[in-house]
């Protein structure tokens, strides 16, 4: 099968992390109509449409840098990842956790309901964009995947002043970031943490990248 793959994600330090050909990088998290023109405007002669980056564990067991290879999605669409090309992703990350994850937009604002949400819909990963590139897929009848690192793991809550400093552009809004702290300093320690574990996984997206190689190991 020949053609890019459209690989959607959140923020822009994400899009730095690929390097491989036959690639089309589009960034929006928290932007569902943005990213959706932009997946739709990149997909014209695509191969298949991937979702990419950091994602929240579900279930406990998993930490910061873990691997999760999508064998479906729940959420706002109900969807089935391509198998073939999950296998090939799961061969090219050793120790991948293959499993479902759960994206509908929303920012998840409780342990218990992310708990609850990986025993309902037996998903083991969320994130904020998987569901708008599965329906770019779904329309177009592309082949779809997953492929995400553990960025925070199920009992932790990301404080507010990251929460709010997603911008649509994929970048950062400091602004937004900084207003958040002043006005709920005791935020501080946790925005620390967090931050590492978000540099952590940027690195272990950095080293999977190069082994996922060439259009994110779709066959073709």
């Amino acid at each position: 099968m020949s053609g890019h793959v459209v690989v959607a994600t959140g923020f822009n330090r994400e899009v730095a992390t690929l390097r491989q050909a036959g690639i089309v990088v589009v960034a929006g998290g928290g932007d569902p109509v943005g990213l959706r023109a932009k997946i739709e405007a990149a997909a014209s002669g695509a191969a298949g449409i991937l979702s990419y980056g950091m994602t929240g564990a579900l279930v406990d067991g998993l930490v910061i840098g873990d691997w999760i290879v999508g064998n479906r999605l729940s959420g706002a669409i109900e969807v089935e990842c391509d198998p073939d090309w999950a296998a090939s992703l799961v061969d090219r990350l050793p120790g991948a956790r293959l499993g479902g994850f759960f994206a509908d937009g929303r920012m998840i604002d409780s342990v218990a309901e992310k708990l609850a949400l990986g025993v309902r819909h037996d998903a083991v990963a969320v994130d904020m964009e998987s569901h708008v590139a599965a329906a770019v897929a779904v329309e177009r009848n592309l082949p779809f995947a997953i492929v995400r690192c553990i960025s925070d793991g199920a009992r932790h809550m990301l404080p507010h002043a990251i929460t709010v400093s997603m911008r649509p552009d994929g970048g950062v809004d400091a602004k937004a970031m900084l207003r958040s702290l002043a006005a709920r300093p005791g935020q501080a320690a946790d925005i620390a943490r967090t931050t590492a574990g978000f540099g952590k996984a940027i690195r272990e997206l950095k080293r999977g990248a190069v082994r996922i190689g060439p259009r994110m190991a779709l066959a073709g």
